[in-house]
């Protein structure tokens, strides 16, 4: 990261290459115009960033930097994160020194077609910080100030630091319009899959199938409100047919990010379903005769707009727990062994790692 030595030094977890991110000293910049410097308070880990560190670059901007954030590797990893505003620069009134906040990491153009329609989250020069920019795996970090949703004092930090995952869950749930009584079914119970479960069980979903081939997944998925759950495997399909009195889901999330998982959804969902397809996977196949016969509709998401207010206020005035994910908190010292390796090695419990940099 680019600075000045007379600014004291900081901790952060760097990207130089796939199995190369190294915890080490680096200068945070002072915030120019429109920019926060931020204290981290906690930063998760996503499948992303697993992904950037076990076989990157994947988003990872390497040569010709991103051309909102201007930066490209090596850069400091982590998009999810919330802490304390430390300094502001010029220009910036929507937060202070000493503020709380969650960190929305989308960066975007604001002149795209899409921006000014108000679908920031497909900006044509799309990104997060943390994957195309510097992010939060760090003491401190600089981003622009438009990321920023102050928190009133009855949101904890610890309530924030999910709030990324938990808007991608939000998002789907809103786009694959998931009504009260609905039958709903997730294929895959990583973090944004188990916050799907919880999402459509506060949007009234009649019954939640949730699928996965840990039994320790399987049951924190009912204690964040799933009604049944299922293994994967050749029959989980078949089995989401049976809890549904064998007319299948109304719509099924698939939050694995594979052609298997995708099969499994298009058999599980009813006939004039939605899937909801929310992993990220290459180039998949699939039985178009069966879809259209079927009349059954194929959906997609990515990232997330407008989340984080009503994330907060589901925080603040309902009491929603979103914490329930989290299964460990390391210090960022250990990210790389307790925290990318563990999570890829599928240590038994493990879901949602938070690194805590101070």
């Amino acid at each position: 990261m680019s600075g000045t030595a007379r600014r004291p030094a900081v901790k952060a977890a760097v990207w130089y290459g796939p199995r190369d991110v190294r915890v080490l000293d680096t200068y945070v910049p002072p915030p120019g115009p429109g920019e926060v410097t931020i204290e981290v308070a906690y930063c998760g880990i996503c499948g992303s960033d697993l992904h950037e560190y076990a076989d990157g670059p994947h988003a990872i901007p390497v040569g010709e930097p991103h051309p909102e954030s201007g930066v490209a590797a090596p850069l400091v990893l982590g998009h999810e994160f919330c802490g304390t505003v430390a300094e502001t620069g010029s220009g910036v009134t929507r937060v202070a020194p000493g503020d709380r906040v969650a960190v929305e990491p989308h960066y975007r153009c604001g002149d795209c077609p899409r921006c000014r329609a108000g679908e920031y989250n497909i900006c044509r020069h799309f990104g997060f910080a943390g994957l195309m920019g510097h992010g939060g795996l760090a003491e401190r970090v600089t981003v622009p100030a438009y990321m920023l949703h102050r928190l009133p004092e009855s949101v904890p930090l610890e309530q924030a630091a999910v709030f990324e995952p938990a808007a991608v869950a939000l998002h789907a749930v809103r786009r694959a319009a998931v009504a009260p009584g609905e039958t709903v079914a997730v294929v895959g119970l990583g973090p944004i899959g188990l916050l799907v479960t919880r999402l459509a069980a506060r949007a009234g979903a009649g019954r939640i199938v949730a699928a996965d081939p840990s039994p320790a997944r399987r049951a924190l998925a009912r204690a964040l409100g799933a009604t049944d759950t299922v293994p994967a495997g050749d029959s989980c399909a078949a089995q989401v047919r049976e809890a549904t009195g064998g007319e299948g889901a109304d719509v099924t999330f698939e939050a694995v990010g594979s052609e298997v998982a995708l099969g499994t959804s298009l058999a599980a969902t009813r006939r004039g379903g939605r899937v909801m397809f929310l992993g990220l996977a290459g180039t998949v196949s699939l039985d178009a005769f069966a879809l259209v016969n079927n009349e059954q509709s194929i959906l997609t998401s990515v990232g997330y707009r407008d989340a984080y207010p009503e994330l907060i206020r589901m925080v603040a005035e309902e009491g929603v727990d979103l914490t329930g994910i989290v299964t460990s908190t390391i210090p960022l010292a250990d990210v790389v062994r307790d925290g990318f390796e563990a999570l890829l090695s599928g240590g038994e419990g493990q879901v949602k790692v938070l690194v805590r940099p101070v």
